[in-house]
């Protein structure tokens, strides 16, 4: 099979899809490391915090994710059918019921993590860092970002649905009012203008939770009351979903605990990142962020793969799907220099546009971090879009679970543990082995394309 091959529709439909989820990936990115660097503008310690505090949340996002892209890998593959030729209307019935099960789902997911944050903020802070004073101010943060779970988690679910059917111009054009409101509250709130009160890290909280508070009820709203493709209605929400929940288990929780597993490992990383001090918890933000913004488009391209790759199996269109498996693993290669060399060429502007209230030691091991990212991130951007992308809307969600915790559990996690804590190894290494999962889950993702087997049956369940 060829990696690149002139096929103008192919790349036309990747755009059309991957685009407006890149520039809203682009958004909330921005969004993000403009928070970042406004509570810099504070002090070290309240952006050392505020990014500890924002791993559990990360925690929630990733949870939320998966419970979308596991529902994303069954809604793509009914629209096929449904568009192929649905009859006796059992797909679109799967396809509402698929809708609601993930929505269910994630409202449960969301008020497990906001009672741990209104119960457990100290134990919680406790695990990122030993240090006194940042576990004091993460919990403030964490107290003000306890509706936000809900925001959050309906806009990120709902955005993924209504992706996975084309409809990717609406939660675009919301999230670009949500980077307006996000801003202008941290200006107001963080720093006391026009009148409102200057709360600092407190006002970045609110903030957050204003601005997906309007996303996450304005994407809900468009497909509950105005889409018309799927014809998703309130209704739905109390429909009975016991004719799916068989189907949807099979391929749609793999991704959750896959998904969840991984956020919990990477997790454990950030607690490793956490208790070296923290000069490499702020660095380790300006990375994070950074790393984000230079893969926009490569998560664009995920999801445009999963979408196209279950809609052309959908369809019916097997040997189509397999090409167009090739043909993602070079968008991936060649996605993955692009970043690398994004990285490595804008490292020193986004480290100095944090200001001088970070140190000295956390602009070193800034350089360091990133120079480690520009090498790890052409086989992470590969591996993303085979993995969250053609793999997974083939199905081959339980295989993808297994791999994905395997390589992090086995083998970057004890890794990067030996070159920060035994080996004491400079930082540019120890990111480099906690991130070498990446590395080996590429030659894995090759193998698996290779062999045909990521392609499994999907059913409509017993409707």
């Amino acid at each position: 099979m060829r990696l690149f091959k002139k096929d103008k529709q192919f790349y036309r439909n990747v755009f059309i899809l991957g685009f407006p989820i890149a520039l809203q990936t682009l958004i909330t990115v921005s969004v993000g490391m403009l928070d970042n660097i406004m509570v810099s503008r504070v002090s070290q310690n309240c952006f050392s915090a505020t990014a500890l505090a924002n791993s559990y949340m990360t925690v929630f996002q990733i949870f939320c994710m998966g419970l979308g892209m596991g529902a994303s890998v069954l809604v793509s593959r009914y629209w096929g059918m449904k568009n192929t030729g649905d009859s006796e209307g059992k797909a679109d019935i799967s396809l509402k019921q698929t809708i609601t099960l993930m929505l269910r789902l994630m409202f449960l997911v969301a008020t497990v993590f906001a009672l741990g944050a209104l119960l457990f903020p100290r134990f919680i802070m406790k695990t990122y860092t030993s240090e006194p004073v940042l576990i004091i101010v993460g919990m403030r943060y964490l107290k003000y970002s306890i509706p936000t779970f809900f925001f959050l988690g309906l806009s990120l679910v709902t955005t993924i649905v209504l992706r996975s059917i084309g409809q990717s111009r609406y939660p675009l054009y919301v999230s670009i009012v949500a980077l307006f409101i996000n801003l202008s509250c941290n200006y107001m709130l963080i720093f006391g203008h026009f009148g409102a009160p200057r709360l600092g890290i407190e006002g970045a909280a609110i903030a957050t939770c204003i601005a997906r508070a309007f996303e996450g009820l304005a994407v809900f709203i468009y497909l509950v009351f105005i889409d018309k493709k799927v014809g998703y209605r309130l209704k739905h929400l109390f429909m009975k979903t016991r004719a799916l929940i068989g189907e949807y288990l099979r391929v749609c929780i793999p991704v959750l605990l896959s998904d969840a597993i991984y956020a919990i490992g990477n997790n454990a990383i950030t607690m490793v990142i956490g208790h070296l001090g923290g000069a490499f918890v702020a660095a380790n933000s300006i990375t994070a962020v950074t790393q984000q913004l230079s893969t926009v488009v490569i998560q664009g391209v995920c999801q445009a793969g999963a979408i196209i790759t279950g809609q052309t199996l959908g369809n019916g269109k097997k040997e189509k799907a397999e090409e167009q498996g090739w043909l993602f693993l070079g968008l991936g290669f060649g996605l993955g220099f692009l970043s690398a060399l994004f990285i490595f060429s804008m490292k020193t502007p986004i480290i100095l546009a944090y200001g001088d209230k970070t140190t000295a030691e956390a602009v070193s091991i800034a350089y360091q971090l990133l120079n480690s990212i520009s090498f790890i991130i052409i086989f992470q951007a590969t591996n993303s879009i085979m993995t969250k992308g053609v793999l997974r809307g083939g199905g081959d969600t339980t295989m993808l679970m297994l791999a994905d915790n395997i390589f992090l559990w086995v083998l970057a996690l004890p890794l990067g543990l030996l070159a920060g804590f035994v080996l004491h190894l400079p930082p540019f290494w120890i990111y480099f082995f906690l991130k070498f999962d990446q590395v080996a889950k590429t030659i894995w993702c090759v193998l698996r394309l290779r062999s045909r087997k990521w392609i499994k049956k999907i059913s409509t369940g017993k409707n």
